[in-house]
């Protein structure tokens, strides 16, 4: 199961709203692995389909499909602001830094 910040509600239902999406829910999906592991992408989505997972938050839904359901154990999705930029992010503190000596872009 992901936690969900306050925040991240919030940005999502917004999100939601802004582009006309109101009862569609959030994919989450494995996009790749990195240096400090298994890196996440989003995307709306309306139903749920077969062979994913649902899991019901506060006015939306997260769906995901096994291999991003095990993965995601013990996450939180958070909306942070930086300097680049606002958005969403996963945090997993289950997942160790990959990164190793042969590893580039890891700084």
């Amino acid at each position: 199961m992901v936690e969900v910040s306050a925040e991240a509600i919030k940005f999502i239902n917004d999100l939601l709203e802004k582009n006309d999406k109101k009862g569609y829910g959030i994919r989450i999906y494995l996009a790749g692995m990195g240096c400090s592991g298994p890196q996440f992408g989003m995307a709306f989505q309306e139903k749920l389909k077969d062979g994913d997972s649902e899991q019901k938050a506060n006015g939306f839904s997260f769906f995901y499909d096994g291999e991003t359901k095990e993965l995601l154990e013990g996450s939180t999705v958070d909306y942070i602001e930086t300097p680049s930029g606002a958005g969403l992010i996963v945090n997993n503190p289950n997942i160790k830094s990959a990164c190793g000596a042969g590893c580039s872009g890891c700084h």
